[in-house]
């Protein structure tokens, strides 16, 4: 059996996207095969895509990708499961993915992907269509994430979210509020600033008219998803015991973002984060979404066979909330 998946087989722009026929996945007995029905693109796809920081390729594949496939997010319906599986049964509708480990070998640009039952794989949120669902996973996980463990978010905190507009932006601004926060600020540009004020951030800053790092403010977490400004200048709008995260790599593609990570690792009440895949993360931010206190934005939706101008429109760092594709 065959299924249409994007592949790719050597580094690139778009264009080095295929939609081609690939075996279907073959189930063990821990697996779930689900149908794949929409899945999201997130920045770690364009980088595996152009095979940068050329640094990365020591592990990614020096010459070409060892992994042809992309995306880390989907939903589904479940369509077969295996014989030890107790979780799920055909017919379930569940979203999840394999996050930013590409390793286990399913990925949600894909008719069909095939996970463990004790992978990062939970049922749809009441409510959720496919694709609000398939917009959740990644972007949720890396807002909760740093703001719960890093920044350790409680009540009274005020939180800065610097690139509030974006996938995990949008996110991060609701879930800092739904674990407590007292005044959350976002960072935006002037046609976005509606669309965080809408999502609950108590002051809002157009960053083409104020550099936030030279305001009067002062704020107990910053979560930077852009790396626009250095770790000095963050610091700076630090609270007495405030701490910083750091969530995206510094520019470069060569050693600097590297470099910056361990610049953020070496600076006091600063840290660098990356999202780690977690069933039971994914499972919170469901209890979020059925409260009512988190919901995913989406930008635009593709079809399956037009992912690549879904990445390239990702890939030019404008997106407000996610980008998902169809299949």
């Amino acid at each position: 059996m065959v299924m249409k998946a994007i592949r790719y087989h050597a580094y690139g722009p778009p264009e080095v996207l295929r939609l081609e026929d690939t075996p279907t996945p073959e189930v063990g007995d821990d697996d779930v095969l689900i149908r794949v029905r929409a899945a999201s693109v997130n920045p770690l796809d364009w980088h595996n895509m152009r095979g940068k920081p050329y640094v990365a390729r020591l592990d990614m594949g020096l010459f070409r990708p060892k992994m042809s496939a992309l995306g880390g997010d989907l939903a589904g319906t479940v369509e077969a499961v295996g014989g030890n599986v107790t979780r799920f049964r055909p017919g379930d509708e569940v979203y999840g993915g394999c996050g930013t480990d590409l390793t286990l070998g399913t990925t949600g640009l894909a008719e069909y992907a095939c996970l463990r039952q004790d992978a990062m794989l939970r049922k749809i949120p009441a409510g959720l269509t496919f694709e609000q669902a398939a917009a959740v996973p990644v972007a949720a996980l890396s807002a909760l994430q740093p703001l719960r463990d890093k920044g350790r978010v409680r009540a009274g905190h005020r939180v800065l979210v610097n690139g509030a507009a974006g996938g995990v932006g949008t996110f991060a601004i609701q879930i800092a509020k739904a674990l407590g926060a007292a005044e959350v600020t976002g960072v935006c540009s002037t046609p976005n600033t509606e669309l965080v004020r809408s999502l609950g951030a108590d002051h809002v800053i157009d960053y083409t008219k104020e550099d936030y790092t030279r305001g009067g403010r002062r704020y107990d977490v910053l979560l930077d998803l852009v790396a626009n400004h250095g770790v000095i200048a963050n610091r700076r709008v630090l609270a007495p015991g405030g701490v910083m995260v750091e969530c995206a790599p510094s520019p470069g593609d060569w050693l600097g973002p590297v470099l910056g990570m361990a610049k953020t690792a070496l600076t006091p009440r600063v840290a660098f984060f990356l999202c780690r895949v977690s069933g039971d993360d994914l499972a919170a931010v469901s209890r979020l979404i059925e409260a009512g206190k988190v919901k995913p934005v989406i930008d635009r939706t593709y079809p399956l066979d037009e992912a690549a101008e879904a990445i390239r429109y990702l890939e030019r760092g404008h997106a407000r909330g996610k980008v998902v594709v169809t299949v």
